[in-house]
């Protein structure tokens, strides 16, 4: 007999699926690496480390799967590109059943010589002796002796609690029955007495999800977030005398149960082959009449597609000896890919595995095929799997970004920087944002600093700045421009309407050190002894330098034609290898900003 039950993560109780009984009536010699014989499998088994591996255990498919392959054109479906099914594995187990009102105490006492698998519980449910605890009470008690008065009392008073006629009982009865008690003599006076009228007057809502993983249970099949399957194979006989001793006489099972499902190592062993532990726990709960409580059984643990990682999917299906691309960007609901050219040839098994992975939370999987070379930051951008939407929305810093990756930019690695950099801030500050984006800096720094000046030269990103700073409701305190860096820059310390600035964000790394020279005589028409508040730059750029900071710090000197001033420096991320992200903050020197020497725009 073959009794199934299904793991979820971090579930209980598990759900029972009806799979066929010839599923796993004796081991198939099939696995991932096309290993032929059971034999085999387990001289693999020997030289892997503990744990769930592809490499173990058996596969249940009649043929091996072909893996390793290219998809035989970019039309192909995305649920045809390699088969699910051939990732199912079963694993040979030895689990102790046991009453489950011990359960939980016997996972403690027994931690190290349990399963432990990751993602797979240690106790497992098994069905058909499942009582409800109400119920319980009114079965006698069969370990003392009970005359035949006292089990027809029982039976009356479940018979009672069934029809609803428990109130000499002294217990409440069932919502369903009370309810039904209650409606047939319901008047304008009895509303008050319906317990809980709100929570059984409302329908319960029916998901989705849950009629569909329902549906997949009649027909047999694993819904989605199902995870592994464990079969209890049992004996037809009832006594297990060969599996536990002659000292052990099984008898037909009472209550409900729990399997512990106990250590690789321990499968297909005897009780003479158990540790001490254990032995004593069976001893331990042995009755009078040489009968014991709990049994140990043989069972099939079966993990399933869903089970296994994305790096563990990802390495069985790649070439031997090909670096695994595991680290993407996430925008929302996109993932973002950037494949190497080895990888290019795999680009649809990759991403149809980062979505399964990765579900519900990412909905597309893109590839980034060129650099950014344009004016406008865009990225030329390859939809792999899922919708074809590039507009999703991004949570950062308690602000909602509307972001359309295929017209703007965005680059969710640079949170953390721009946490840093809006730490600098105060209340008291005026901000001058040059290449504001979609505004994560400037929109943050609006709840913050008393005004933002925000421009940028798309079009489309102003346009995104706009609903921004709607959708969050700062948009009284931030004004948005859209025009050139330099002459955004002369507009605003140049007009006498806006106010006095004091910090400078120029997040543009590849140019921003060439939009410096227009600071260079912004303060010519002011007078010195005025007291002007000289506002502090933070601009970033990259360098490909053996001395990053050296490097980048020189340039900075260049443009604004300056050798004598202080310029702090933070390494902000590597982007390549030998490739720095960096930011130098500084105030701009008095020299540069009082210049006769004028910038051309």
């Amino acid at each position: 007999m073959v009794i199934k039950l299904i793991f979820r993560p971090n579930c209980l109780p598990f759900s029972v699926l009806s799979f066929p009984p010839r599923l796993f009536s004796r081991p198939l010699n099939f696995s991932l690496l096309s290993t032929s014989t059971t034999t085999a499998v387990a001289a693999v088994s020997s030289t892997l480390p503990y744990g769930p591996s592809l490499r173990k255990g058996y596969s249940p498919s009649p043929f091996p799967p072909t893996l390793h392959q290219c998809p035989s054109s970019e039309q192909e479906s995305d649920s045809n590109l390699f088969d699910e099914d051939s990732f199912t594995r079963v694993f040979d187990l030895a689990a102790l059943r046991v009453p489950s009102e011990l359960c939980f105490g016997l996972e403690n006492r027994l931690r190290g010589h349990l399963l432990n698998w990751p993602r797979v519980r240690n106790i497992a449910r098994v069905p058909g002796d499942e009582i409800d605890a109400e119920l319980k009470k009114l079965f006698p008690d069969c370990s003392s002796s009970n005359n035949l008065n006292t089990d027809n009392d029982a039976l009356v008073t479940l018979n009672r609690r069934i029809y609803g006629k428990a109130d000499g009982d002294g217990e409440l009865l069932s919502p369903v029955l009370y309810r039904d008690k209650l409606a047939r003599t319901f008047n304008s006076r009895g509303f008050v007495n319906f317990r809980n009228l709100a929570k059984i007057s409302r329908p319960k809502k029916v998901k989705k999800k849950e009629e569909e993983r329902k549906e997949k249970g009649k027909k047999g099949g694993v819904g989605r977030n199902e995870m592994a399957v464990v079969a209890v194979v049992e004996e037809e006989e009832s006594d297990v005398s060969g599996l536990l001793g002659d000292e052990f006489k099984g008898k037909s099972w009472r209550g409900s149960t729990r399997l512990l499902l106990l250590d690789e190592t321990y499968a297909n062993k005897g009780i003479n082959e158990m540790p001490e532990a254990i032995k004593a726990v069976l001893k331990e709960y042995v009755g009078d009449k040489g009968d014991s409580t709990f049994e140990l059984v043989k069972c099939k643990l079966t993990l399933f597609y869903s089970y296994w990682q994305m790096n563990e999917v990802l390495e069985a299906l790649l070439p031997n000896g090909m670096i695994i691309p595991s680290a993407f960007e996430t925008v929302g609901h996109i993932a973002h890919l950037n494949l190497r050219d080895e990888h290019l040839p795999y680009k649809k098994i990759v991403a149809k595995v980062v979505l399964d992975k990765n579900k519900p939370k990412i909905q597309t999987v893109v590839n980034k095929t060129d650099i950014i070379h344009n004016d406008y930051r865009t990225m030329q951008l390859e939809v792999l799997a899922g919708n074809h939407s590039l507009v999703t929305t991004v949570v950062e810093n308690g602000l909602r970004f509307h972001v359309d990756l295929a017209t703007v930019y965005w680059n969710s690695r640079l949170s953390t920087e721009r946490q840093r950099l809006l730490n600098y801030f105060t209340r008291d500050d005026v901000i001058c944002d040059v290449f504001a984006g979609v505004g994560p800096i400037a929109l943050a720094a609006a709840r913050k600093v008393k005004h933002v000046y925000a421009n940028d030269l798309n079009p489309y990103a102003v346009d995104y700045l706009e609903r921004n700073s709607v959708l969050n409701k700062l948009e009284k305190k931030i004004e948005v421009f859209n025009m050139d860096g330099r002459r955004f820059i002369d507009t605003i310390f140049a007009s006498h309407k806006t106010r006095p600035v004091t910090q400078v964000v120029m997040n543009l790394p590849n140019d921003a050190t060439e939009f410096l020279d227009a600071f260079r005589g912004l303060f010519r028409k002011h007078h010195k002894d005025r007291g002007y508040t000289l506002p502090r730059i933070h601009v970033y750029g990259f360098s490909k330098a053996q001395d990053p900071e050296f490097d980048f710090h020189e340039r900075i000197r260049i443009a604004l034609s300056e050798v004598a001033f202080d310029v702090e420096m933070h390494r902000v991320r590597i982007v390549a290898p030998g490739k720095w992200m960096l930011c130098a903050s500084f105030t701009l020197p008095e020299r540069v900003a009082y210049s006769k020497t004028v910038s051309i725009l």
